[in-house]
């Protein structure tokens, strides 16, 4: 289930594109009537349309779960403040200017600010935030924890630079068939093999 709430935005992010562009002036003629007046110019295409869709529907997404999670009077995660933020801000730029280049970057910083948060965390204040978040859940030696940050460091220094890479070498579909697809089966790829690196130390435990 968190797993589903997580990905929440971005399955409606492709949803809202891949609707947008199978109904360019349904939805160029909604966004003009209804949000012109965050448009520069007034007036959305029908070319751009589907990414301006795209754009506003996972800023609201985003909203909604952070608006969820404090109805529930549960703690929001820093780093989907940090969503939102940045949503806002690249998905302002991306309506605003007609440039889907803009939203295209903000899943990119996500990504770096995820993993320079995690090298921070370890290398200047001595705290392992992995450890912190899932010490409680699985019992690791210290050098096990540090292998572990380190892997998910460059996990999201290389898929940032990946995002980038197929943003401006390939076309708006791939990008996105990449942002649904692509992203969430290398992440799952990535946690198999964090698994298999993990277990030698639960069998250790149990032995």
């Amino acid at each position: 289930m968190k797993l589903l709430f997580d990905f929440f935005p971005l399955v409606l992010f492709y949803a809202a594109f891949k609707y947008a562009k199978a109904h360019t002036e349904w939805a160029a003629n909604l966004l003009t009537q209804s949000l012109g007046f965050m448009v520069s110019g007034g007036v959305v295409g029908p070319q751009e349309a589907p990414t301006l869709m795209a754009t506003i529907v996972v800023v609201a997404a985003i909203a909604l779960q952070i608006v969820y999670l404090l109805l529930r009077r549960k703690k929001v995660p820093t780093v989907m403040w940090v969503s939102l933020g940045l949503a806002v801000v690249f998905g302002g730029a991306t309506v605003w200017l007609h440039n889907a280049t803009f939203i295209k970057w903000k899943f990119s910083v996500l990504y770096w600010f995820m993993g320079a948060s995690l090298w921070a965390g370890q290398a200047l204040w001595k705290t392992n935030l992995l450890k912190k978040m899932l010490g409680g859940e699985i019992a690791l030696p210290e050098h096990a924890w540090r292998r572990l940050n380190l892997a998910w460091v460059t996990f999201f220094l290389v898929m940032g630079a990946v995002n980038i890479y197929i943003a401006y070498n390939f076309s708006e579909d791939i990008w996105y068939n990449f942002k649904m697809f692509g992203s969430l089966g290398l992440m799952v790829v990535f946690i198999i093999a964090q698994a298999f690196y993990l277990s030698r130390y639960m069998q250790d435990e149990k032995s």
